[in-house]
């Protein structure tokens, strides 16, 4: 096998990483809660702080990958992650645990670098489908990582699990030394941009941490307030010293590129209606039969939940490479459609297994067709050395849509405890998904009108 036929299949299992991470989240935190005696509002902060930090690093990596040293640049991170792993796996109270679960947020920095450096060295009629291919690798690794971390942590024990993600790291930082070029190809050193890392780091900060928290402070809270006005002022510093910079760290004026602007606005809407549905599926998959709402799977069969939506992605983004390389723009109303009439499902139908599964599979194909559109549209309507940093700006956007879709679920869920908050939330994920489609299907006239124009 050819060094560039090994390259994809090495930057898959490199990217893969995210995946096995972000199953150590939602279905460990009653684990978490039980094994480290904290409460589980307090066990929560073991996705908060991953996503913040995630959030953060993100941009950073992607912007430092469009340098000369992305190889390095990958290797250290998934060093980084491994040390993470291991910290979080043997961690002796939920201080120390939080600190790995911290490090591991590098993770979601992974799949843009990847991508960075799948369009650098693959030929030129390889890229697109390189790139839809990393795209969508971390929702197919979640119906992966799911089953296994919920087998590990239910027939052994949750630390198993985090044993597991440090060998799995391991090897994939193996993979990459062995098989990825450490070769710059056409890669420039650039001055980086700290004020506005500086800025863009302080805005999500204290963004995901007014919305992650905002159901237990209290969202009128002098502290949600705060956080909140915090946040927005270090936005707009970001955007005027964005603007005035001669090599920013995010380029906004590629936002004026509709193909850009269309994928970036997207990824929140998306976000937010997948991540609603998601978490909602999964409470109602573990909640007992009691409850009203509950299917009463234990955590070993819980996790078998998402597999649906691993098998759905994989062939959403065969659907791309066959029919969408030629009009990726398309492909984003087709998979939002597909994601807004899973919504539409789960909203009225998920009271039994059957129906979630469905569901599930659903939103594999049209998040594996929307999700696999976007970085390609990116890539393809920017500077060959700006890629990485805009690549991750919209990984970025789709955690903050997640961000707000559990902040929304949870404030739903507080006011309204039950059957009824679990109605109301999957319905708000419907709707919010129809939103989206509707848009990107008048978005497509808009185009189609103006060039028979």
């Amino acid at each position: 096998m050819s060094g560039t036929h090994r390259l994809l299949p090495a930057l898959v299992y490199a990217a893969l990483t995210t995946s096995i991470v972000s199953s150590l989240g939602m279905l460990l935190v009653p684990s978490i809660s039980a094994e480290l005696g904290v409460s589980v509002g307090s066990a929560q902060w073991m996705l908060t702080v991953n996503l913040m930090v995630g959030a953060i690093v993100t941009p950073v990596m992607g912007r430092l990958s469009d340098g000369p040293w992305t190889h390095r640049l990958l290797l250290i991170s998934l060093g980084i992650i491994f040390v993470g792993s291991v910290v979080a796996a043997a961690a002796p109270n939920f201080t120390l645990f939080l600190v790995g679960r911290a490090l591991q947020g590098l993770s979601y920095g992974i799949v843009p670098v990847t991508i960075v450096m799948a369009r650098r060295h693959l030929a030129k009629p390889q890229i697109d489908p390189a790139i839809s291919t990393l795209s969508v690798t971390v929702a197919t690794g979640l119906g992966i990582g799911y089953p296994l971390t919920g087998a590990l942590a239910s027939l052994l024990d949750y630390r198993i699990a985090f044993w597991f993600a440090a060998a799995f790291v391991a090897t994939a930082g193996a993979v990459v030394w062995r098989l990825v070029p450490s070769t710059p190809g056409d890669a420039v050193t650039r001055p980086f941009d700290v004020p506005g890392t500086a800025l863009l780091s302080l805005g999500l900060a204290g963004m995901l941490t007014a919305v992650s928290q905002g159901p237990t402070w209290g969202w009128g809270s002098p502290a949600t307030v705060l956080v909140i006005v915090g946040a927005g002022v270090a936005f707009a510093a970001w955007i005027v010293v964005e603007l005035r910079s001669r090599d920013p760290l995010i380029n906004l004026r590629v936002f004026r590129t509709p193909d850009v602007f269309l994928a970036n606005a997207t990824a929140i809407g998306l976000g937010a209606t997948m991540y609603m549905s998601l978490s909602v599926a999964s409470i109602i998959a573990q909640a007992p039969t009691s409850t009203g709402y509950g299917i009463g799977l234990p955590l070993f069969w819980a996790g078998f939940v998402m597999l649906p939506l691993s098998v759905g992605s994989l062939a959403g983004n065969r659907l791309v490479r066959r029919l969408g390389q030629e009009s990726m723009t398309a492909m984003l109303p087709a998979g939002s459609g597909l994601m807004a009439v899973a919504a539409l499902m789960l909203w009225f139908t998920s009271d039994q297994l059957w129906e979630i599964l469905i569901g599930m599979a659903l939103f594999g194909i049209g998040m594996g067709a929307a999700y696999a559109a976007m970085p390609t549209l990116i890539a393809r309507n920017v500077a060959i050395f700006e890629v990485g940093s805009a690549v991750s700006f919209n990984q970025v956007l789709r955690t903050v849509g997640g961000a707000l879709g559990s902040a929304v679920v949870g404030a739903i869920l507080v006011a309204n405890p039950g059957s009824n908050g679990i109605r109301i939330s999957l319905g708000a994920a419907a709707v919010g998904g129809t939103i989206v489609f509707l848009a990107l299907v008048v978005n497509q006239f808009r185009i189609r009108r103006h060039r028979a124009a």
